[in-house]
């Protein structure tokens, strides 16, 4: 039988990753693992952290597995999901010409998401960008499930897609 996973789960997974977390896929279980720069180093370098406390031994050895193993892929990382580029698309699709237009100049130039994020605060129009975001998220995470033959859930609804 094959794995099914959440949706969500990836989703969420996927947008906690920045430059000192990864996430992983168990193409097998199904399991969803998080793990820090630093571990993977680590396991790399064959380093042990014995004096450590034992979260921190548990993500080694989460980070141990997923060196170790073949069956864990990588989620889409944030170089994958450019979230300059879901800021862009969300600026080109506000209906309103001058809020298009000044939303648009917002991301121009250096500070760009600090102006983005005033921006849609200053407009309240944050809930707007938060679906909007979250939406562009899955569908990343639904190209890479479907590019990797892996079957998902959405929410509560138990049947499977892909």
């Amino acid at each position: 039988m094959s794995i099914v996973v959440s949706l969500k789960d990836v989703v969420d997974a996927m947008d906690m990753q920045g430059d000192e977390f990864h996430a992983y896929l168990n193409q097998v279980t199904g399991e969803l693992i998080t793990v820090t720069t630093e571990a993977l180093s680590a396991v790399e370098e064959g380093d042990e952290w014995d004096d450590e406390p034992q979260w921190q031994q548990d993500v080694l050895e989460d980070a141990k597995q997923v060196f170790a193993s073949d069956d864990f892929l990588p989620l889409p990382s944030k170089f994958d999901i450019h979230d300059y580029s879901i800021m862009e698309d969300f600026c080109y699709s506000l209906e309103n010409p001058r809020l298009r237009d000044e939303m648009s100049s917002r991301i121009r130039g250096s500070g760009a998401f600090r102006c983005f994020k005033d921006g849609i605060h200053y407009h309240g129009i944050q809930e707007d960008w938060y679906r909007f975001r979250q939406q562009a998220l899955e569908g990343i995470a639904i190209e890479w499930l479907e590019d990797n033959d892996i079957a998902y859930t959405r929410g509560n609804d138990r049947s499977t897609e892909a």
